[in-house]
């Protein structure tokens, strides 16, 4: 792919700051990474022996993994590199994290039928689930028909939270986004749903503007040891915009939310067919390094994971139910993979924003 000099240029700066200091980065310039000890050295638990964490300003304290509903939908199936299990199938692997101590469920109404999945499996035991979706209309005046269609896929009354999704503020702006979230706030009040939230994988600037307003509960932002956004590279600048959106979120008491934990399967099912050469055994250790990595920030109140297989939802489980140091053997694990997938073909061909 070929690319202009600006765009070499980054990607020079990018892979020179990124592969093998990926590790501290967005770290830097926050005093909580070393007045604070990690959560999740705490001996507070819930279900299962899954460690908790304060969700913010909700009230609520929840299993520090969560799982994501767009790993397991045919739409973005085949970036994960695994087959698509069948709809019963999907349903029993949700129900199965609930049973191993998960109560964080996030969906989308973008995610085909992953509110379905996630209402199917969960509706006798709703009340003891924090269900978020998302809303990813850029015109404030289809809301309402969005939050009601969600509803009724998951065949629920109310859901804990509505997220304004990131492609309505990338659309939109700050100044659009926050017409949406006038609109969900009328539906709170009328119990529809009960906090706000917002979402990104790149908009970065924009959200900060938005958690200035002081109008959300939580948020949701692309924070793993790879600087994946949806389909882009972070810029060292997004990184840095990204660190001013959680210093933000942490000083008002939102709730944070990580997600592209695997760098959307960069360190898992997917790690095959970016780098294909890579030694199996250490492959194997990639996705509870990545956990580890975001763990030891403690402004994380959640890693929303995204499974595709029993096996994930088991192995995920089994990361947050040990020993989550992060370890000088995770550091050197990370970075060494990192030097290779930064070369890859499949991450050079991508932009950089």
């Amino acid at each position: 792919m070929a690319h202009n000099g600006t765009h070499k240029s980054d990607r020079r700066r990018f892979l020179k700051t990124g592969a093998l200091a990926a590790a501290g980065s967005t770290l830097l310039g926050s005093p909580l990474a070393e007045a604070t000890a990690p959560a999740t050295k705490s001996i507070d638990v819930g279900p299962a022996g899954v460690p908790l964490r304060p969700f913010g300003k909700t009230g609520h304290k929840l299993p520090v993994l969560g799982m994501g509903g767009s790993a397991f939908v045919r739409i973005f199936n085949a970036a994960y590199g695994v087959p698509l299990l069948s709809f019963d199938e999907r349903v029993a692997m949700v129900r199965k994290g609930y049973d191993g101590g998960i109560r964080y469920f996030d969906t989308a109404r973008v995610y085909g039928e992953s509110e379905r999945i996630v209402g199917t499996a969960l509706k006798d035991v709703r009340e003891n689930c924090y269900i978020a979706t998302k809303c990813h209309v850029a015109d404030p005046k289809r809301t309402r028909e969005t939050v009601e269609k969600s509803l009724d896929e998951l065949g629920m009354d109310y859901v804990d939270c509505v997220q304004v999704h990131s492609p309505a503020i990338e659309a939109v702006g700050s100044d659009g986004a926050m017409k949406i979230h006038a609109e969900l706030v009328k539906l709170r009040d009328e119990k529809l749903l009960r906090f706000i939230g917002l979402t990104t994988h790149v908009a970065f600037e924009t959200v900060h503007k938005m958690i200035e307003t002081d109008g959300f509960d939580q948020v949701l932002l692309a924070y793993g040891y790879m600087r994946r956004g949806m389909d882009t590279m972070l810029s060292n600048t997004n990184v840095e915009h990204r660190n001013l959106c959680m210093n933000a979120a942490h000083e008002r008491g939102m709730a944070i939310v990580a997600m592209k934990i695997m760098g959307a399967n960069m360190l898992s099912h997917n790690s095959k067919n970016m780098v294909a050469d890579y030694d199996e055994a250490r492959r194997k250790k990639l996705p509870g390094a990545a956990i580890r990595w975001v763990l030891q920030d403690p402004r994380v109140s959640m890693l929303n994971v995204g499974v595709s297989l029993p096996s994930d939802v088991e192995q995920n489980l089994a990361t947050v139910r040990g020993d989550t140091t992060f370890t000088p053997a995770d550091r050197e694990l990370l970075a060494d993979y990192a030097t290779e997938l930064y070369e890859a073909a499949p991450v050079k061909a991508m932009k950089i924003t």
